[in-house]
């Protein structure tokens, strides 16, 4: 065994962390070549500047002490703390509606905070630079979920289909975003990647979205995509042009539909503009939404017995800040908005590219669901059915949206294992 080899083995030794011992032995081999050639070109032999190279590179045992230290695995502390904190305030609303009370919500919430919980630190354990390498099977996985749901489902709950697995959870389209997620960031990684194949691959999932009733998911998974694109190796040039084609064709879809709407639908959106032409139809929601708000005061209702549709799930901003009270409710967004500052923080500390990627798709995912919400909650976006993260009741939202964190946990704990170079 060579002095160099000898040298790398006695640094390593003293490294902990398996994922760091290669990344430093990477690194180290690179300096040792790099002023063994310096040497070399000095007139030394290839032996005699290698041995030289090493005894330059200092005390074996002191440098691994050092880089142990360094190179130790990152928690970002930060990160969890708020994280427990949005999953102890999904609590709240199901106290204030009576339903901690029954034992099957009690439960069920607390083993969905489990669950959300043992898949944030989980994927936080998972060394994320490997997934690059499965960006086709992801995308495969979320191609093939969609067209089982979409051919194969048998149960339908308001006209959307699912498959449902008795007493333990419900799965249903949104459950393809997370694979498309991965997928897509392995795609954007890829310099080979080609605005023809991206506008495939974009349109094929696509598609099957819209093949299903609802359109929440296919606006989820287009901002998400797009907002993914910017980190791409596509020139600046190339994104800008594919944003205003996407635009252009956003408007004419949206000329489309208002030009062959049905009636009904065209009540509804009616409705959103002006709901006090509509107060016994459409524009009930709009209004009796309006009405909880406005009752709610800095501090609450908390004997109110106000009816509230879907109370912990789709409107569960409107009945927490109806019983609760406006300054909650303003701290409920502060802490919620925090997550996302977070994820900005940690993104601009990454030098890793297809890292930044991950955490700009997850952060478009998390942030379209905060604020969709919130806007729908106060009447300034039509009503949808979207989840507000951690605080709607609902086993597949946390979970999906523990992921999310989870991924920027695993960025963030290998934020310095980053190898900018060829070795």
């Amino acid at each position: 065994m060579n002095k160099k080899q000898l040298f790398l083995d006695e640094v390593t030794s003293h490294i902990k962390s398996n994922e760091a011992r290669k990344y430093v032995a990477d690194e180290l081999s690179y300096h040792v070549k790099e002023a063994k050639q310096r040497l070399v070109e000095k007139g030394l032999t290839d032996k005699e500047a290698e041995e030289k190279a090493v005894e330059q590179m200092g005390s074996p045992s002191k440098l691994g002490q050092q880089l142990n230290k360094l190179h130790r695995p990152k928690v970002d502390w930060l990160l969890i703390l708020l994280l427990v904190t949005t999953f102890s305030l999904g609590f709240l609303p199901l106290f204030s509606l009576g339903y901690m009370d029954e034992g099957y919500f009690s439960i069920n919430k607390m083993v969905i905070v489990l669950l959300g919980g043992t898949a944030a630190i989980g994927i936080m354990l998972l060394d994320y630079r490997k997934w690059k390498k499965w960006g086709w099977l992801f995308y495969v996985m979320g191609i093939c979920l969609l067209v089982v749901l979409r051919f194969f489902a048998s149960t339908m709950v308001n006209g959307v289909p699912i498959i449902r697995i008795p007493s333990v959870v419900t799965i249903e389209s949104s459950m393809a975003l997370p694979f498309f997620f991965l997928g897509w960031a392995a795609f954007f990684n890829n310099e080979k990647l080609r605005i023809w194949q991206f506008s495939i691959l974009f349109v094929i999932p696509l598609g099957l979205i819209f093949s299903m009733p609802g359109l929440t998911n296919a606006y989820i998974y287009t901002a998400m995509v797009l907002v993914m694109l910017w980190w791409s190796k596509f020139s600046r040039k190339a994104i800008m042009a594919i944003w205003a084609s996407a635009s252009g064709i956003l408007v004419i879809t949206g000329l489309l539909i208002w030009r062959f709407a049905k009636i009904y639908q065209l009540q509804r959106l009616l409705a959103f503009l002006h709901p006090e032409k509509y107060p016994n139809g459409a524009g009930y929601f709009y209004l009796h939404m309006k009405e909880m708000l406005a009752k709610a005061g800095w501090f609450g209702n908390q004997g109110g017995k106000e009816f509230i549709p879907e109370a912990h799930t789709n409107f569960v901003f409107v009945s927490f800040t109806y019983y609760y009270g406006w300054l909650f409710a303003v701290g409920l967004i502060v802490i919620l908005s925090l997550l996302a500052v977070r994820i900005v923080m940690v993104s601009s500390k990454i030098k890793d590219s297809y890292g930044k990627i991950l955490l700009s798709g997850a952060l478009a995912l998390y942030v379209i669901q905060f604020a969709t919400h919130i806007f729908v909650a106060l009447g300034l976006l039509p009503i949808i059915s979207i989840s507000l993260p951690f605080i709607s009741y609902g086993l597949m939202p946390t979970v999906f949206n523990a992921v999310l964190m989870g991924v920027v946990l695993s960025v963030y704990r290998r934020k310095d294992l980053f190898v900018s170079r060829r070795i």
